[in-house]
């Protein structure tokens, strides 16, 4: 299928678009703006439209019809933004005070793309968090204000419909989605009380009692807030500036999973280290977190957060969903090489491990099938283009720009949901005439002495092997029922309780008599991955060690002290803490 305006491309050579496969020749349709002061690009929610600023002027077009729509005398304009439903189009340029030290104009713009009336004004600061927060009907807009979040209703901007107000509001999100609208806000922690994330129901803002859910940490400098598409549930990333612990240069990180019902849960990682990505599936009932020193470990959970599929370890550093949720690309760009695992995740088998060496910039197109990386100014100035690439692993396209020019950005017209139906995935690669380029294994330097020597394999780590989190019924591919599951971890564990009893008895008596240091030998040792699980479980298993031995001594004759009997008492309990800690429960 061929598509009208698949890519815009921003550069040193202009801005321009490119037709998306089987073609990939430039767009006679829209006319090349050739430019190179071309500062801000964007594409309507649902890619009928597409604005840009060329340093003279704010250009709307309609990317169906290519005909101009609004032109607007703004030509410090550094970034725009559409709202959802095309009815307005925000534009921002840099605030600066007037020469007597006075307060500067206005540098926050909304205007009415039918009438080309500039609806509303706003004085805005900061670049970060500049755009106004639309509900995805535009029933409900918002901005953060001086510590107070402001709505607005119907795109009327001259009255503040509601304000909710806390101390310090640091961010929000609305949900995206039908109606009714939630919003996720955050506020920093300050003189020794905690950071806190809640989500409200609009407009229902009265006080704490009215939140929808809240959850608090004290290990937050700052937070990424994401909701799930259905707006059941938000992951909150919350990171601080220094590792106090001095592991890591990156800060600290920790994962918290909060749902729109209340619940809310620390998602437990395995691995200790920072966390690169976060990403939901578009299902909205699972997501996929990568993280942990190098070489970072990814993993699947579900809304529970347990883990549902473990990719094991290797050189990445982020995740990205197709649209229709059905293949997973794990990549390591930036510091790493470039390399892609695309993973068909309703059966977790590798699809393909293209190498996309370089890449400053990664996104899958709206079919699902395509996807393109580029390298990209100012990140890097050098070897800049894009490739667009079949998630098979064959390279479709690929532009290189001239060594004297630089490209700045890529990005595919975007559409809406539905429009692209889902496919069946594939495993063989598809058909390309891009000659494929193997890329040139790197060489560890050796010094002059073992050059002419056989070389010894020196890994400095082994990668962990992907493994399936889902207990699998005789060996199939069918996960067994939740209750199947609770069933068979109980069989296991009352069988091990059993061995281990009689392993007791067999020993008489004169385990009684044995010294301390042995008994804690005789622990055995459980790893849960999570060492203060493991430390529970261990002290846990002293005490039923102990109690055995009071019961082994009681059935011989000898009376007991009353904190000994009560300590027997409490063995069924202990059993119980035991059994639930080892089943992860």
């Amino acid at each position: 299928m061929s598509y009208l305006f698949p890519l815009a491309v921003r550069g040193s050579e202009g801005l321009y678009m490119v037709n998306g496969p089987p073609s990939f020749t430039e767009s006679a349709a829209f006319q090349r703006d050739s430019g190179k002061n071309c500062k801000a690009v964007a594409f309507s929610k649902d890619g009928s439209l597409f604005a840009w600023c060329n340093g003279e002027k704010v250009n709307v077009v309609n990317v169906t019809r290519a005909e101009l729509l609004r032109s607007f005398d703004l030509p410090k304009t550094v970034c725009l933004e559409f709202s959802p439903k095309n009815n307005v189009l925000a534009t921002w340029q840099a605030y600066a005070t007037a020469k007597d030290g006075t307060a500067g104009v206005p540098n926050l713009q909304l205007h009415d793309l039918r009438t080309g009336k500039c609806l509303k004004s706003f004085i805005q600061k900061k670049m970060q968090n500049w755009c106004p927060c639309w509900a995805d009907d535009e029933s409900i807009c918002a901005r953060n204000v001086n510590n107070e979040v402001h709505f607005f209703e119907n795109n009327n901007f001259n009255i503040i419909a509601n304000k909710l107000h806390l101390q310090k509001v640091s961010d929000f999100v609305l949900s995206p989605g039908a109606q009714p609208t939630k919003v996720a806000v955050y506020v920093p922690g300050s003189k020794g009380a905690p950071s806190f994330v809640r989500l409200y129901q609009y407009p229902n803002f009265g006080g704490p009692q009215s939140a929808l859910a809240n959850k608090s940490f004290f290990k937050a400098d700052k937070v990424t807030m994401l909701w799930n598409k259905k707006a059941t549930a938000v992951l909150v990333i919350a990171s601080t500036e220094v590792d106090k612990t001095g592991a890591s240069y990156y800060g600290e990180q920790t994962l918290h999973y909060i749902a729109a019902n209340g619940e809310s849960a620390v998602v437990q990682l395995p691995k200790n280290g920072p966390i690169y990505d976060v990403a939901w599936s578009p299902n909205s009932v699972e997501f996929c977190a990568v993280y942990g020193f190098m070489p970072a470990k990814a993993t699947v959970f579900n809304l529970k957060c347990d883990p549902v599929f473990d990719f094991g370890t290797g050189p990445r550093n982020a995740a990205y969903y197709s649209p229709h949720g059905h293949i997973l690309v794990l990549a390591g760009f930036g510091n790493l090489r470039g390399q892609m695992e695309v993973w068909d995740v309703k059966n977790y088998k590798l699809i393909s491990k293209p190498v996309a060496s370089d890449s400053t910039y990664f996104a899958w197109c709206p079919d699902g099938e395509h996807i393109v990386t580029a390298t990209c100014a100012p990140r890097l100035r050098v070897s800049n283009g894009y490739k667009i690439w079949h998630y098979t692993g064959s390279v479709l396209h690929a532009y290189e720009v001239p060594s004297d020019e630089e490209m700045w950005q890529v990005f595919w017209q975007p559409f809406l949901d539905g429009v692209f139906p889902e496919k069946a995935v594939k495993y063989q690669a598809v058909p390309s005439e891009v000659p494929r380029a193997e890329p040139k294994p790197a060489q560890a330097y050796r010094p002059p002495a073992l050059r002419n020597k056989p070389v010894m394999s020196s890994k400095l780590h082994e990668n962990e092997p992907p493994q399936n989190m889902k207990p699998q019924l005789g060996g199939g591919d069918k996960p067994l029922s939740k209750t199947a599951l609770k069933n068979q971890r109980k069989h296991e564990a009352k069988k091990a309780a059993k061995q281990e009893a009689k392993a007791d008895a067999n020993q008489g008596p004169a385990q009684v008599r044995a010294p301390q240091d042995a008994l804690q030998n005789a622990v055995p040792a459980t790893t849960t991955g999570d060492p203060e699980v493991d430390k529970k479980i261990k002290n846990l298993k002293k005490k039923l060690k102990a109690i055995e031995q009071l019961k082994e001594q009681a059935a011989a004759g000898k009376q007991l002290e009353k904190n000994q009997v009560e300590k027997i008492q409490k063995e069924a309990a202990l059993l119980k803490e035991l059994e639930d800690l080892e089943l992860g429960v």
